[in-house]
């Protein structure tokens, strides 16, 4: 069946003038212009740096992919209901401070504590607080009509304000979140193999079980449906028997809970948790789901594609640290990125109109 469309497809441009096919190859070129600026700065990047494909960088880059990877997955359902959440850096940095203060040795932020409570326990905390932030989030979009923007720009300053209150508790008086328990960072960054001598950490495991569960919940439940239904015509959705308002608030909530597994995993990841852990994820975030196929326009987006989209992405930046590139021209680049996945988002949209 494929082989038979493929030969259709070749047919058909077979048949087209020179200047049609032109015009389908200019289109296809424009259509993938971030996956081939992103092949060629690869290649360019290997060559002036072969360092660059070694085992140890391939297993960085596929590292901080799956670290990124739970807040990608979150945002990219806010961004297949047309919305966005910038609010996802400031939570991330929340439950890892959350995660951080209690699983420590040190217990700075709560001072009559003695020992750590078990690290479930804390990991279903963090899930709470996050999924209690984007229930504001989907509420305020579902029930008050508000734009997600501006939901989530009002969050974002309420939860880094609750960080900075969380931070200055206790004896910490607001100082960097150390001293993790041994059981807490082997959980998340012990080995989980190795490949030759470098180790692969625990938290890949953990983050491929996530994108599976993720894709199954997109792909394969009601709910997913309902979410894509509700993205790509909200109006329809609702005349054909959705509840429109709580898959929003699932959703949101669902998202936050995302961001705040991104939280627990990286406080252990870094070894600490401060003010500004989280700073700017939700701009790496939405960057790959952009580069990934997820449309502002709502109801596109794919599982694959938002792991495609966080690997590349990481790929760049590891290359850009490999041609040491100033860290504050990063800033810059991954504007651009943003920039031009979503002028490229556009025009298909407007293409397929």
């Amino acid at each position: 069946m494929g082989e038979n469309k493929i030969k259709a497809q070749k047919q058909a441009f077979a048949q087209l003038s020179t200047q049609e096919k032109m015009k389908k190859i200019g289109d296809l070129l424009l259509n993938n212009a971030m996956y081939i600026i992103i092949l060629l700065a690869v290649i360019y990047i290997s060559a002036k740096v072969p360092a660059f494909l070694g085992l140890s960088s391939v297993v960085n880059v596929i590292s901080l992919t799956a670290a990124k990877l739970p807040i990608a997955l979150g945002i990219g359902g806010c961004i297949v209901l047309t919305g966005t959440d910038i609010s996802a850096g400031r939570v991330v940095g929340l439950t890892a401070c959350i995660a951080a203060s209690l699983l420590t040795t040190t217990f700075k932020v709560f001072p009559s504590m003695t020992s750590a409570p078990p690290i479930i326990v804390v990991l279903l905390m963090v899930l709470a607080v996050g999924a209690v932030v984007g229930f504001v989030n989907g509420f305020s979009v579902a029930k008050f009509k508000l734009h997600p923007f501006i939901v989530t720009l009002s969050t974002q300053l309420i939860v880094y304000g609750v960080i900075l209150m969380y931070l200055k508790n206790g004896v910490n008086n607001g100082q960097t979140l150390s001293g993790l328990s041994d059981s807490y960072r082997s959980l998340i960054t012990g080995t989980l193999f190795k490949i030759g001598n470098v180790a692969v950490p625990r938290y890949v495991l953990y983050s491929i079980i996530l994108t599976v569960i993720m894709w199954i919940i997109w792909n394969k439940t009601t709910f997913g449906k309902n979410m894509f239904a509700v993205g790509s015509n909200e109006e329809s959705a609702n005349v054909s028997g959705v509840n429109v308002a709580r898959t929003i608030i699932l959703v949101f909530m669902l998202a936050g809970m995302m961001y705040a597994l991104t939280g627990f995993l990286d406080g252990a990841r870094i070894a600490s948790a401060n003010a500004n852990t989280g700073l700017n994820y939700e701009c790496d975030a939405i960057a790959a789901c952009v580069i990934g196929g997820v449309s502002f326009v709502g109801g596109i987006g794919r599982i694959s594609g938002i792991v495609v989209g966080v690997l590349l992405l990481q790929i760049i930046f590891a290359g850009l640290n490999f041609l040491s590139v100033d860290a504050n021209m990063l800033y810059i680049i991954k504007g651009l990125i943003i920039l031009v996945a979503c002028a490229i988002d556009m025009r298909k949209y407007l293409v397929r109109k």
